[in-house]
């Protein structure tokens, strides 16, 4: 059977066969997913945030080995926030970096929330264990997202010729200039039209619109709202639809939303390929469409996970979380316990709305291909052209 034509501007800027691009997923989109769904005609994107430079030149290489088509990096490039109290946490201070977090960084951690994680521990009779690394960032590379933890991330991007840069958090128009210079084209995340505006202006070669219905880190305004204000706000510059997307409907919408593709998180999660713990993707196959809540308590930041009793007893207690990414230093020592006492389930597990639409593990190829022929087939019965898509 001829495999269908679905082609949009998107195919020609990034060199790719279908205008499908996987979420840069940390700890999810790791070699083996982006490999998949790269070879099956859309562009993998590996999900580097946490991965300091061996460990990422590593994953690029492991990519390369399965395929030869093009691919991506996402790395997350946030402003350090501050905790109350310590150097540089007054209003006009400026943002804590890599250089002001000590080694004995637990240290700055306020007792109310390190009280209540250990509280937590006793209730969910958790195991009184350590994480093996004593950064927050878990990697012994060093602080993450300080500024020598992201410098070293970009230069073995650069270093590695990777063909695509993706910020999946903040804005990477310092470093546009750098990637353009290597022939590196960059996309932008995004969940409102404001910083749509600004990281166009920052030279972003795509912009992707995320609705709160998407896993992870989130916005408050959603997909079928955002797609069509954003696409306005920075046309003609190519504008990718996420949140919510998750079959060729989805797909379909998006391009009659004006735009040029879908960057899809959850539906690849699930694939068999994705590097992530089984009892965390069958949480996801039996979840339903209400069965996801944002929450701050894994990184400080709004996240869309899967509900859980640790979410739940965090959000009743009302206890107030750190900014980004100290909150994540917090409950790492009861995500860890949790992992370690065979409670995976109480553990981060970013999804998005569109749960309730998965039932099986499938390969990532297999879930492309089905997204692109009932795109297709919903575009053919149109009665008329959506601009984006050409033959």
């Amino acid at each position: 059977m001829a495999r269908p034509t679905l082609r949009t501007k998107l195919c020609d800027i990034l060199g790719i066969e279908y205008p499908i691009v996987l979420a840069g997923m940390g700890n999810v989109a790791r070699h083996a997913v982006v490999a998949a769904v790269s070879e099956a005609g859309g562009l993998g994107i590996l999900g580097a945030a946490i991965m300091g430079p061996d460990e990422l030149r590593e994953e690029i290489r492991k990519v390369r080995e399965l395929t030869d088509k093009p691919f991506g990096v996402d790395i997350l490039l946030p402003t350090m926030g501050t905790i109350p109290g310590t150097p540089g946490a007054s209003s006009g201070g400026p943002a804590q970096g890599e250089r002001d977090i000590p080694k004995n960084w637990r240290d700055m951690l306020p007792p109310t929330q390190r009280d209540f994680a250990n509280d937590l521990r006793r209730k969910f009779d958790l195991p009184d264990v350590q994480p093996e690394y004593p950064t927050p960032s878990g990697r012994r590379e060093g602080t993450i997202f300080g500024p020598g933890f992201t410098r070293s991330q970009i230069d073995t991007i650069l270093a590695e010729k990777v063909p695509v840069f993706a910020s999946g958090l903040g804005n990477p128009a310092p470093y546009v200039e750098e990637f353009h210079a290597a022939g590196v084209k960059v996309i932008a995340l995004v969940g409102n039209v404001k910083n749509a505006r600004r990281v166009a202006e920052g030279g972003t070669d795509v912009v992707v619109a995320q609705g709160a219905e998407a896993g992870g880190h989130t916005g408050r305004v959603g997909t079928m709202a955002l797609v069509p204000q954003v696409v306005d706000a920075v046309a003609p510059r190519p504008v990718l639809a996420a949140g919510g997307i998750g079959d060729g409907r989805g797909l379909a919408a998006a391009l009659c939303l004006g735009a040029v593709g879908a960057w899809v998180g959850t539906a690849f999660v699930v694939s068999k390929e994705a590097a992530w713990d089984d009892v965390l993707k069958q949480r996801i196959l039996d979840a339903t469409e209400e069965d996801t809540r944002v929450t701050r308590i894994y990184s400080g930041k709004p996240m869309r996970n899967i509900n859980n009793p640790l979410i739940e007893a965090w959000e009743e207690a009302g206890v107030p979380t750190l900014p980004f990414p100290f909150q994540g230093a917090v409950i790492q020592e009861v995500t860890y316990a949790a992992q370690q006492g065979g409670r995976q389930e109480l553990g981060m597990n970013p999804a998005g709305q569109i749960s309730g639409m998965f039932n099986e593990q499938r390969p990532a190829g297999e879930i492309l291909h089905q997204m692109v022929e009932q795109a297709a087939e919903i575009i053919q019965r149109l009665p008329v052209d959506i601009p984006a898509v050409t033959s």
